[in-house]
């Protein structure tokens, strides 16, 4: 059974969310993010750039110190308001023909040690430590983890009824993103949804494993820490955004090398010819269509690469994942990359124009040859997960991506 909990969020002011909300650090490049902390004082950026106001880079805990700092003065100007009433916060992102709409509410890190809340990507130690560090230090959580539930009629019918009142949060970032946000303060609603979640045997990360490990190791900590400690406290749970898993995007990233290890165009076909069929496309910018199909681009040309299924065999969920079967069968064998992480002669793109961008670098030299997948499907990650299985880095690329600060969980 999942268990949610409604929690006191703290929000921006109704007139300053549009200004507060920002996107991941990590999204804006230099000059974007420093002309929001030039020209919006409210920006959630602020907080967690702190060094920013003193014009100087700052690390570790002296930049976490900062931060709980920023974040105090938020909540003494009223930037930030803490709610009265525990609640839930439904939230809608739309933008064009994608909608999705779920839930702000606190998961339970004994859900994400029991497994009842899987897992499909490992995690670094360092990050989750640092991480880790970083959350004790500062005493709230922005950055809600991803994590999808199957439909269920009972849970939609709960948040249709509220979503027709008027929402608490309506405004349009300068992405076209519309962005709707609503309070679920009444008891009944609350109860009747947690029931709901009750009867959901697992729900799945899609984006957030290093945060969601992270709090884990802090609540750790922090229960050995406590020698009163109930289970209730707040350390024991994590900020989370739960959303349908029919209201996910999944986008795949393509591949791309600096070199040919040694090997000639030629030498490469013939390896290549091992375990794919290899057929040159003369029909321009290619992308495979199927499972277990590749597009790659080498000197100028696309090439279909169809994998050999007498000569690859399917043991398990991990050997039909197509990032898997491209490392096993090219990257690792052939390329010589077995760091997929750190590896700095492999790099990595997504988005529905990257295979433009992917044959450009290719052309301008920069890689010497590209490697274009279809999208990893939702039933690929529960798969992954239910076998305790773990993907390659980066499978996948997941929307919806979610604001920073819109609503806060103090630790």
């Amino acid at each position: 059974m999942a268990v949610i909990k409604p929690f006191r969020a703290i929000r921006p002011a109704k007139d300053k969310v549009a200004f507060v909300a920002s996107r991941s650090y990590e999204e804006y490049d230099k000059k974007e993010r420093n002309y929001h902390l030039k020209y919006n004082p409210f920006s959630f950026l602020h907080i967690i750039n702190p060094g920013y106001k003193f014009q100087k880079t700052i690390f570790g805990e002296e930049r976490f110190t900062l931060i709980r700092n920023r974040y105090l003065e938020f909540l003494e100007e009223q930037i930030f308001i803490k709610d009265k009433t525990e609640s839930f916060y439904l939230y809608q992102i739309q933008k064009g023909d994608f909608t999705t709409l779920g839930i702000f509410c606190a998961t339970s890190v004994l859900d994400y040690r029991n497994d009842v809340i899987k897992k499909h990507e490992d995690t670094i130690h360092k990050r989750e430590h640092l991480f880790a560090n970083y959350l004790k230090s500062v005493g709230f959580n922005a950055e809600p983890v991803l994590i999808t539930y199957p439909q269920n009629d009972t849970i939609q019918n709960l948040i249709a009824k509220k979503t027709e009142k008027t929402p608490e949060y309506d405004f349009t970032t300068p992405d076209k993103k519309r962005h709707r946000l609503w309070c679920v303060t009444d008891r009944a609603t609350i109860v009747n949804l947690q029931k709901a979640f009750a009867k959901i045997d697992m729900i799945y990360i899609a984006d957030g494993h290093h945060r969601s490990a992270s709090s884990n190791l802090l609540s750790k900590d922090l229960e050995a820490e406590n020698e009163q400690h109930s289970g209730t406290e707040p350390y024991n749970f994590f900020l989370s955004y739960l959303i349908p898993e029919s209201e996910i995007r999944i986008y795949e990233f393509n591949r791309m090398v600096k070199d040919l290890n040694g090997l000639t165009k030629e030498e490469f076909l013939i390896k290549l010819d091992a375990h794919y069929r290899i057929e040159k496309r003369d029909d321009g910018l290619y992308k495979p269509t199927r499972k277990h199909h590749f597009s790659m681009y080498l000197e100028g040309e696309f090439y279909s690469l169809y994998l050999r299924k007498q000569v690859y065999g399917f043991t398990d969920a991990l050997s039909e994942l197509d990032t898997h079967i491209l490392y096993k069968t090219i990257l690792e064998p052939i390329l010589g990359i077995r760091d997929l992480r750190n590896d700095k002669r492999i790099s990595y793109g997504y988005g529905k124009h990257n295979l433009i961008k992917m044959k450009d670098s290719i052309d301008n030299g920069d890689f010497s040859v590209g490697f274009s997948l279809v999208p990893i499907t939702i039933e690929e990650i529960k798969a992954i997960a239910d076998a305790n299985l773990v993907m390659p880095p980066k499978s996948t690329y997941i929307e919806p991506k979610l604001r920073s600060g819109l609503t806060i969980y103090e630790i």
